[in-house]
């Protein structure tokens, strides 16, 4: 089957899903939609596809893209009209999570698979609240018992629907903490000695050019009068003539 039939197929699919699509799970409905043919869709032959189809939305001309994220494929708008689209869904679309749940989903998200108990830890305060918005959310996940631990607490992960609502495809696109902490560095500032002398001024009119102050700082970075080090000089080593 050429890839341009295929290629409609495709897109079809990913506009119809009420959840994201994975490149196998579109080789499988095509393949069945198609079952009497002898010749089989591959999944290379989908990846190609997908990539053409990529390709094709992220013109300008369209104001939707198709992108990985939740974990599969999905039609999203592009971020310039997301303002628009907004408007459709009210407050829902303007609801924001509390600092507090951030807080708890970041740990979550970074430590995960983790415990309650942990999280609290790292928090200081507990966080029974937020963990279960965010279980209502359907931003996290149980994905079991740490058996290792007494009393075999719950253990959390971040869900398909986190990675849909931050529109990443895995929790390898997250941010690396050492680059977000690493935007947060201040450096000092680095001060040339020149930048304050006086010789480096330049004088408006005659006058100005005898008034130079004798301060300067030195390669050390400390304040030092040229006149008195002139002074010393002359005492401590004194010219003498041959």
């Amino acid at each position: 089957m050429e890839l341009s039939s295929i290629i409609p197929h495709i897109e079809v699919l990913i506009f119809a899903s009420e959840k994201p699509l994975t490149a196998l799970e579109i080789v499988e409905l095509i393949n069945n939609t198609f079952g009497f043919l002898e010749e089989r869709v591959t999944l290379d032959q989908v990846e190609s596809c997908i990539e053409g189809i990529k390709e094709k939305y992220a013109s300008e001309f369209y104001p939707f893209e198709v992108k990985e994220s939740g974990g599969g494929l999905q039609f999203l708008t592009k971020k310039d009209f997301h303002q628009t689209v907004a408007q459709l869904n009210g407050d829902k679309f303007l609801k924001r999570l509390s600092t507090a749940a951030l807080e708890t989903l970041a740990i979550i998200a970074y430590k995960q698979p983790i415990t309650k108990g942990e999280i609290e830890s790292i928090r200081g305060v507990n966080s029974d609240y937020s963990v279960q918005k965010l279980l209502e959310k359907e931003l996290i996940a149980i994905s079991g018992r740490n058996e290792n631990m007494p009393g075999h607490p719950l253990v959390y992960i971040t869900s398909k629907t986190f990675m849909d609502y931050f529109g990443i495809n895995s929790t390898d696109d997250l941010p690396k903490i050492k680059e977000v902490l690493a935007e947060q560095i201040l450096e000092g500032t680095l001060i040339n000695p020149a930048t304050f002398s006086s010789n480096t001024g330049i004088a408006e009119d005659e006058d100005e050019t005898n008034e130079t102050s004798s301060l300067s700082i030195n390669d050390d970075g400390h304040l030092e009068d040229k006149n008195a080090d002139d002074t010393t000089a002359s005492n401590d080593n004194p010219e003498t003539e041959e």
